[in-house]
């Protein structure tokens, strides 16, 4: 808990403190008119501190009546309350459980305040899920890279050996048999590095994520069917992101392609961008964060496989190779970014996740 029951707090001007903390903190006063909140608070309840400083917490946030009485309890008995997993429904936005901790505040200037801290349950497992990922994907990874490398000698011999008979035989029917073989040898070796992954690390410097965005969307729209569409959505004010360009590129492409090859022939393809507030990323808080959405509306990713997509080998096509959504998770982790995914039948989103320097 924050602030317990005999904490005093600035007056509401001077709350810019509330900022640094990741957990949502909204200050009422008696009648539960809301004094401030932090950004945390608005990422959370999807709502402006301009927009509903000053009006009624009731309005913007629904609270059934046990809620209102446990409020009504702390001003009188003066004491703090914890209620744990709590439904709440901002006005606009998803219904969402959280713990709340709802503390009453004392000092000369501040009687009858109180204050509320709101932690997602949600996000809260969001964080151990990846956290548990990331572990899951470095050991995916160390086993990748040992089965590749034991791969790759003996397709090495194999070619070799391939050409050398290839310069030894004469009967044509034969020598078409060493192409196929040292063919097919170099599309193996083709695919164990990229299960391998990128070789180089970044070049990281600013890049403008709507210029990278346009270019992918520019790159598909020449390939797409008829009857599927790429549209853009941004957010003009998110400034350059450090990263290395080639890298969101490729990163971004893959998703892309990912959603093209989900829809079929038709459909629609949305790329977002939007800023977070508070956002944890890799078990780092970060005050704000670059989110680059690719959304569609095919039929969404098979249960079975949602929570494997990012390892190699996945995928719900036939004729997929399961490699495009491991790469571009490793592509982002490089530049200490992230990839996450929300699926359901008719809404995917992919979201390219990325810290803006400079920003705590």
């Amino acid at each position: 808990m924050i602030v317990n029951s005999v904490a005093a707090i600035p007056s509401p001007s001077e709350c810019l403190w509330l900022d640094d903390l990741s957990t949502a903190v909204l200050v009422t006063d008696e009648h539960l008119k809301l004094l401030a909140i932090n950004s945390a608070a608005e990422v959370l309840l999807g709502l402006s501190r301009e927009r509903v400083v000053g009006g009624q917490l009731g309005h913007w946030l629904r609270l059934d009546r046990n809620l209102v009485s446990q409020v009504q309890q702390v001003l009188r008995m003066d004491q703090p309350v914890t209620l744990r997993g709590r439904a709440l429904r901002p006005l606009r936005g998803a219904e969402f459980l959280a713990d709340l901790v709802i503390s009453p505040l004392r000092d000369d200037d501040s009687l009858g305040r109180l204050l509320l801290e709101l932690t997602a349950v949600d996000r809260q497992q969001r964080i151990s899920r990846d956290d548990q990922l990331r572990q899951q994907q470095a050991i995916s990874r160390a086993v990748t890279r040992g089965l590749a490398h034991e791969i790759k000698n003996p397709l090495g011999g194999l070619r070799g050996a391939a050409q050398l008979l290839a310069s030894e035989v004469t009967d044509p029917a034969l020598r078409d048999y060493t192409r196929i073989i040292i063919r097919e040898a170099d599309r193996l070796r083709s695919l164990v590095d990229r299960m391998l992954g990128p070789s180089s690390l970044p070049r990281r410097e600013p890049v403008n994520v709507h210029e990278v965005l346009e270019h992918v969307r520019g790159l598909v729209s020449v390939q797409l069917p008829l009857g599927l569409r790429i549209s853009g959505n941004y957010d003009p004010s998110i400034p350059e992101v450090m990263a290395d360009r080639d890298m969101l590129v490729q990163a971004l492409l893959n998703l892309v392609q990912n959603a093209i090859q989900a829809l079929g022939d038709h459909g629609e393809i949305q790329l977002m961008s939007r800023i977070l507030r508070q956002y944890t990323i890799s078990g780092k808080r970060h005050r704000l964060v670059a989110r680059l959405r690719v959304r569609d509306n095919g039929p969404g990713i098979p249960e079975e496989i949602r929570e494997r997509i990012f390892f190699p080998m996945v995928t719900g096509r036939a004729a997929g190779t399961g490699l495009g959504l491991p790469i571009a998770q490793s592509l982002m982790q490089l530049n200490n970014g992230l990839v996450e995914c929300n699926s359901r039948p008719g809404r995917t989103d992919f979201d390219v996740l990325l810290p803006l320097e400079g920003e705590s």
